[in-house]
């Protein structure tokens, strides 16, 4: 066998392996949980569901308000009506430092990790300083993209696996979709970005002029301090981008000696 074909095969599997196990694994089988807790629906919260969000959230960010003791266990999360995030890989991590949260209570301001299915990290506080802003609620940020990425990267997922199996030079452009993934996320978040900080309403407590919340780096807002960086999805992104780059150039290397 060429081994220029077994090399593209084996970078493909290696970008369906991070895939499936950071983003597809955790989405699909966590998939509405957040939801489900809002709209007191824990009922429909299976025991796989439970164990896949459990094994997930170990190592995350736990905020001071939650109790240390119950932060990795779902069903006491619940109970006890705590705040609860989503469980895939973080992509994206945005801090914000204020006056009134000390920095003996949150050391590093207030976190909110973004994903591709939702947010995770102190969701509640980073609300409350929004609203006081006039800024609209985090969840009415990619509505549509939060709700397809299951069907999005079973679909990414689907294209790997047909791209190791056949030697189709067709499935050589659809490779170019993973390899866009962190240049999509960046764009989805760069413009929800702008859609909030140019969408402010008049009931905020203090008022300023429409602006682009700091994409990437430490940026100011009124009287608040912010980070805006990416975190470890992202960089699986990227390595899964690259994986999958490298596969197209080794089948196209094949298809060529053919």
């Amino acid at each position: 066998m060429n081994s220029s074909l077994v090399k593209s095969r084996v970078f493909a599997f290696l970008a369906l392996v991070l895939l499936l196990y950071f983003f597809v694994i955790p989405i699909v089988f966590t998939h509405n949980i957040v939801d489900l807790k809002a709209q007191g629906k824990e009922d429909k919260i299976t025991s796989i569901m439970q164990k896949v969000w459990n094994y997930y959230q170990k190592g995350r960010y736990v905020s001071p308000t939650t109790p240390k003791e119950i932060a990795g266990d779902l069903a006491k999360l619940v109970e006890g009506d705590m705040e609860i995030g989503v469980v895939s890989a973080p992509i994206w991590y945005v801090s914000l430092e204020a006056p009134n949260y000390p920095k003996e209570s949150f050391p590093n301001g207030i976190p909110v990790y973004y994903h591709f299915d939702g947010f995770s990290g102190d969701v509640f506080e980073m609300e409350t300083i929004n609203h006081f802003i006039g800024m609209d609620p985090m969840d009415r940020g990619a509505p549509y993209l939060r709700a397809a990425a299951p069907y999005a990267l079973i679909f990414v997922a689907l294209l790997l696996v047909l791209f190791i199996l056949y030697d189709k030079k067709i499935l050589n452009l659809f490779m170019l979709i993973p390899v866009a993934l962190p240049i999509i996320f960046i764009g989805f978040y760069s413009y929800w970005l702008y859609w909030f900080g140019h969408h402010m309403h008049d009931w905020g407590a203090f008022k300023i002029k429409p602006f682009t919340p700091t994409v990437f780096g430490d940026g100011k807002v009124a009287q608040f301090t912010t980070h805006s960086y990416p975190t470890i999805g992202f960089w699986v992104l990227v390595v899964i981008a690259v994986l999958s780059l490298l596969a197209i150039v080794s089948r196209k290397k094949a298809q060529k000696a053919e």
